[in-house]
């Protein structure tokens, strides 16, 4: 097959030919779902070299858990709730890292990088929603990140995560109010 014709395949296809060894396959489910994975990782560790780390981890371990998937869901839930089972691992990992170290509970674990913006005002605001998104609690910060930020519906929200219809919409509710109540205090 030539390059070109990698684009015009579906996943199916592709992950059969991964399978049998084709590594332009691969390739092309890589280049198909990277953003989409950057978009989920960053939304929930913030814009660092971990969230790069975990990136890259979430395509080594389709690579070798490809065989696993059967195909009842599409292939980007399968990478997602891949990418959001590692990101929740490295939240859970660096609060375990920082209870030892930190007498006084602070679990800031990141700085925040702000992108360019026309304006200062524009900047100040992604600052302080950044902010207070990392201050929700991993199992919120999750449900805004796939709904607010990746823009998947609560259903497909509740079937990447493996949770009940009723639960996204009551996470989503309750960080809603976290983050205004984080949004005042800032």
């Amino acid at each position: 097959m030539i390059k070109e014709s990698y684009r015009q395949i579906g996943d199916e296809e592709l992950v059969r030919a991964t399978l049998e060894g084709d590594k332009r396959a691969y390739g092309e489910i890589v280049s198909r779902y990277q953003n989409m994975v950057a978009r989920t990782v960053k939304g929930m560790l913030g814009d660092s070299v971990y969230a790069e780390d975990i990136g890259q981890e979430v395509f080594v371990k389709l690579f070798y858990s490809l065989s696993d998937f059967r195909g009842e869901a599409k292939l980007s839930t399968y990478i997602q709730k891949i990418a959001v089972n590692l990101t929740l691992n490295e939240i859970k990992r660096r609060k375990r890292f920082f209870s030892m170290f930190s007498h006084k509970g602070n679990d800031e674990m990141h700085e925040i990088e702000i992108p360019d913006h026309d304006s200062e005002e524009k900047r100040d605001a992604v600052e302080l929603v950044n902010k207070a998104l990392m201050n929700l609690d991993p199992k919120f910060r999750v449900i805004v990140a796939m709904r607010m930020l990746q823009g998947y519906s609560t259903r497909e929200t509740a079937e990447i995560l493996d949770l009940p219809l009723g639960t996204v919409l009551s996470r989503l509710s309750r960080a809603q109010e976290q983050m205004k109540s984080i949004l005042k205090k800032i």
